[in-house]
C-alpha cells in the first residue's frame, strides 16, 4: 500500500517527538569528529509546506509544533528542537513566521556535517519525486526508490562504523509492526554498536505491547522507550500517543527525556496529556 502521505500529519505533537529525540542523538554523535552514517527507511519528501491543503486538511500541527513556536521558557532540549525548525522557516525568508515544517532527512541533512554521509529511502513515486528536488543538490545524500525495510539491511555494517538508523514506517498494514520487528534484529545482527530509533503509533495498545515483547525478547541490549500522548489510551479509533524507540541512544537522552515529557505532555495535551519513559532493557 502506498496511500500513506505524512503531509497531512506534519508538525503534529509525534513529530515533535520524534525530532526532538533525533535533534539531540544527532548533536550528541557529530561532537566527535568521526563521519557517521544515517539512514533514513520511510523519508517522506524532507520537508512539508503548513499552508498547503494537505497539512490544513486536520491541521494537526495546531497541537504540535505551532503551541512551542511562540514559548520562550523552553526544556533546553526543545529549544534546540525549535532553533531546528526556525533554520527551516529561515529559507522563507523569516524564521519567526512558521510556514514550513522539515521532515527527519531536512533535519539530519541540516545537522550532520560535510564528511557525514546519508541514505534515504521512498517507495511512494510523487514523494519520491519531491525528496529528490528537495536533495539533487547534495552529494552527502543518496535516495533509494526501493524498499526501507530491505535496503537498511543491505546497508549495514557501514564504512564509518558509527551511525544511526531511524525505521519509521507509516504502519498502513498491520504486518508493520512484525517488520520492524524482523528488520531491527537482522540489521542489529550486522551492525550491533549502531543507533536505532525506532518510531511508533499507538492507535491498538496490545499491538505496541506485542511489538515491544518481541523486541525485548530479541536479546538486543540497552533499549530505552519514550512515549508522549495526548490523552490516555481509548478504544475509539485513531492515535492518541505515539512513541520513540531507541537502541543504543546517547546516554544523555533519558536525562533529557525526563525534563521534556512531563513538559510536552502538559503543553500538547493540557490535562488529560500523558508520557512514558521505559528502560525497556539495560546495557
Amino acid at each position: 500500500m502506498l496511500s500513506y502521505l505524512h503531509s497531512y500529519h506534519a508538525g503534529n505533537f509525534a513529530d515533535v517527538l520524534k525530532h526532538t529525540t533525533l535533534v539531540h542523538a544527532l548533536d550528541y554523535f557529530t561532537q566527535k569528529p568521526n563521519p557517521i552514517f544515517y539512514l533514513d527507511t520511510h523519508s517522506g519528501p524532507g520537508m512539508y509546506t503548513l499552508a498547503d491543503e494537505e497539512a490544513q486538511k486536520n491541521c494537526e500541527y495546531k497541537n504540535g509544533i505551532a503551541k512551542l513556536w511562540n514559548e520562550t521558557d523552553l526544556p533546553e532540549a526543545i529549544t534546540r528542537y525549535k532553533e531546528v525548525i526556525e533554520a527551516c522557516n529561515a529559507l522563507e525568508g523569516s524564521k519567526t513566521d512558521l510556514q514550513l515544517y522539515p521532515g527527519s532527512p531536512w533535519i539530519s541533512a541540516h545537522l550532520l556535517r560535510e564528511h557525514d554521509r546519508l541514505s534515504l529511502c521512498e517507495l511512494h513515486p510523487r514523494e519520491q519525486q519531491t525528496l529528490i528536488q528537495n536533495f539533487k543538490s547534495d552529494r552527502r545524500i543518496k535516495i533509494f526508490p526501493k524498499d526501507g525495510f530491505q535496503t537498511a539491511i543491505g546497508a549495514l555494517p557501514p564504512k564509518e562504523r558509527r551511525g544511526l538508523v531511524l525505521i519509521d514506517p507509516p504502519y498502513e498494514i498491520k504486518q508493520d509492526y512484525e517488520r520492524v520487528v524482523e528488520v531491527l534484529i537482522a540489521s542489529h545482527k550486522r551492525f550491533a554498536t549502531g543507533s536505532y530509533a525506532i518510531w511508533y503509533p499507538v492507535v491498538k495498545r496490545d499491538q505496541i505491547e506485542r511489538m515491544l515483547r518481541a523486541i525485548k525478547n530479541s536479546g538486543i541490549r540497552n533499549i530505552q522507550v519514550f512515549e508522549l500522548g495526548l490523552q490516555a489510551d481509548t478504544v475509539e479509533r485513531g492515535m492518541t500517543s505515539s512513541g520513540m524507540i531507541w537502541i543504543n541512544p546517547p546516554w544523555t537522552l533519558w536525562k533529557e527525556m525526563q525534563l521534556t515529557l512531563p513538559y510536552l505532555a502538559q503543553k500538547l495535551g493540557g490535562k488529560q496529556g500523558v508520557y512514558k519513559i521505559q528502560q525497556l532493557v539495560a546495557e
